[in-house]
């Protein structure tokens, strides 16, 4: 989040099963967390990304904005996108995989959705594996909507890639 003040953090409590619920909260990414980035990655992707690639992303991309979201000061999911002009692209977004099925996609989601929107975005798009079905359904929670695909996107095993637009203007 360039040109932010890192010391921003948004609190919510994020309710799980049976009426427990998780404070988390969201703050951008910092240098220092690629260590706890790095574990969610391999935790969540079959192709990580690189803690230089994180390091590029921060340093030298104008464009890019990353959130983390931490339970007790330890970093949990984060997401990322390229901001141009007013279009947002999702980059990534991973939770770690204990706290997977408890709606912190959603939250974390929501958060990008509203500081997209804060910056001055009103459309996002993403790629997503035509098999993800689990990410393609939180993503149309969110207006996503399909639009083509891109042939063999993934580099581990060819699949293709889904891509998605959303309106990001009129959400809340």
């Amino acid at each position: 989040m360039s040109g932010q003040d890192a010391s921003r953090v948004n609190v919510s409590r994020a309710v799980l099963h049976q009426g427990e619920e998780l404070a988390v909260a969201f703050r951008e990414m910092k240098l220092e967390d690629i260590p706890q980035i790095i574990e969610v990655e391999h935790e969540s992707f079959t192709v990580p990304w690189t803690a230089d690639a994180f390091r590029n992303e921060l340093l030298h991309n104008q464009y890019a904005h990353y959130i983390v979201m931490e339970q007790d000061d330890r970093i949990i999911g984060y997401v990322g996108m390229w901001l141009i002009f007013d279009e947002a692209h999702i980059t990534n977004i991973a939770i770690r995989e204990k706290y997977r099925g408890k709606k912190l996609g959603f939250r974390l989601l929501k958060e990008l959705v509203q500081e997209a929107r804060a910056l001055g975005a009103d459309k996002m798009t993403l790629e997503v594996r035509v098999s993800n079905h689990v990410a393609q359904k939180l993503y149309a929670k969110f207006g996503f909507r399909p639009v083509g695909l891109r042939k063999g996107y993934y580099s581990d095993n060819h699949e293709d890639a889904l891509i998605m637009w959303a309106d990001i203007c009129d959400q809340e």
